[in-house]
């Protein structure tokens, strides 16, 4: 395995008579202590593995291909524990996927339990309420804090708020489809009443952040109806569709001209990112199946798309409804 390995390194080398020297410089050990490694006569750690993998940006499955063909190696995103942490998450997700701007007939692939995140990560105040609702479920003090969103929301660093903004403007310049359920909508809905019904969250902001869950919901209505009646003529594509036969998980996948690579969830917002092409080609195929089992929106008559749309308004404005209640179930 190990010999493969630095076979591997080695193509990658154009001068062999000087790859020991680098090999010790990446390492920071001795040239000895490094010829020992390239002529297996030590064993490479599993950290020093890692080190050479990522210099000569080599897949470490290479590896576990060899033993057992079901195991696979995948890159964990950074764990967020307070707000340096989310903002470094997010400059980390937008080098992931930065090169799809560049990239042409390059497509997003998003399995949407929530509503994506890059539709959340525009100027509003639900792109703040979404920070305070991560980190209050991802940072020890944050969730004993009994601070409130429109105390904490004063306190958002500048460069988070750009850092997010440039996440989310990368999905408007790529191809995108979009996989929705009627649930879809529901955990967004869910935390405003949470927190609002806490104490945590003002009348006047949650009312906010539901008119701004409105105005996603009619953005991706009208991008949907544009698809619908412009078809081919649009320099992007957007689809949507509707899946009620299986439960979406938040999975994206990025598909280029170089290959594909997908994220799946792992706790709120970390995930693994997978670049294994055959695994990468089973969740192609897996997604491939849902669209087949799904209603196109994007097609489909205008009946069905007017009845997804207006199911999904009502339940905002009950959530609202809910909201504006709340003021008067404390005089009862």
């Amino acid at each position: 395995m190990q010999e493969l390995f630095i076979q591997s390194l080695k193509d990658k080398f154009e001068n062999p008579t000087s790859f020991a020297h680098e090999i010790a410089e990446i390492l920071d050990i001795g040239y000895d202590a490094a010829y020992r490694r390239i002529n297996l006569k030590t064993n490479l750690t599993l950290e020093e593995s890692v080190k050479l993998a990522k210099h000569y940006n080599i897949s470490l499955n290479k590896l576990f291909e060899i033993g057992n063909k079901n195991s696979i190696v995948t890159e964990l995103s950074s764990p967020i524990n307070d707000v340096e942490g989310l903002e470094q998450w997010i400059k980390e997700s937008t080098k992931h996927v930065i090169a799809v701007k560049k990239v042409k007939n390059a497509q997003f692939i998003y399995s949407s339990k929530d509503i994506p995140v890059f539709h959340t990560l525009t100027n509003s105040l639900l792109t703040r309420y979404k920070m305070y609702v991560w980190l209050k479920d991802l940072n020890i003090e944050m969730t004993k804090s009994k601070i409130t969103f429109d105390d904490w929301v004063k306190t958002i660093p500048s460069s988070l708020l750009k850092s997010a903004f440039e996440l989310g403007e990368i999905y408007h310049h790529t191809n995108v489809i979009e996989l929705w359920s009627d649930n879809t909508v529901n955990g967004s809905i869910q935390q405003v009443l949470y927190y609002f019904e806490a104490g945590l969250v003002s009348k006047e902001s949650a009312l906010q952040i539901c008119d701004d869950i409105h105005d996603v919901i009619t953005l991706v209505e009208n991008k949907t109806i544009n698809q619908s009646i412009n078809g081919q003529n649009n320099s992007l594509s957007f689809m949507l569709y509707k899946c009620d036969l299986q439960s979406l998980s938040n999975t994206i996948m990025v598909i280029t001209s170089y290959g594909k690579v997908f994220f799946s969830p792992f706790t709120v917002l970390s995930y693994f990112k997978v670049e294994h092409k055959e695994t990468c080609d089973m969740m192609h195929e897996f997604l491939q199946k849902l669209m087949s089992n799904s209603k196109l929106l994007t097609t489909a008559g205008e009946r069905d798309r007017t009845l997804f749309f207006k199911k999904v308004y009502q339940k905002i404005s009950i959530a609202k409804e809910r909201i504006n209640m709340g003021d008067k179930m404390l005089y009862i």
